[in-house]
């Protein structure tokens, strides 16, 4: 297993393939990041939410995120594009469906 490459960020390491991870735990910054911009959650809230990180820890992650704001943005935008095809091929749900006729979804 590789060892994690320190950055200049006190909580922020990148892994072997260079994806920046917050030190001691498995979450990529993008990941606390993308949580932010889906929930508009602050700080506070994403250590609620993930009470296994610190709030130096959150700090720092969106520290890196403001300095590497191009590539993580670019990388968050790959994401929401794997989604959207993914939907795509997988067509329409039959439980939507279901809901649907029964006048429960929209």
């Amino acid at each position: 297993m590789n060892q994690p490459t320190a950055t200049e960020y006190k909580h922020i390491q990148l892994d072997a393939k260079g994806i920046p991870l917050i030190g001691g735990t498995t979450m990529k910054v993008v990941e606390l990041v993308m949580a932010h911009m889906a929930y508009g959650w602050g700080p506070e809230e994403l250590h609620y939410q993930h009470p296994y990180l610190t709030m130096s820890q959150i700090h720092s992650a969106f520290a890196y995120y403001w300095e590497h704001k191009e590539e993580l943005d670019a990388d968050i935008e790959l994401r929401e594009e794997y989604v959207k095809q993914a939907e795509r091929s997988a067509g329409p749900s039959p439980i939507a469906a279901k809901l649907r006729a029964m006048g429960l979804l929209k």
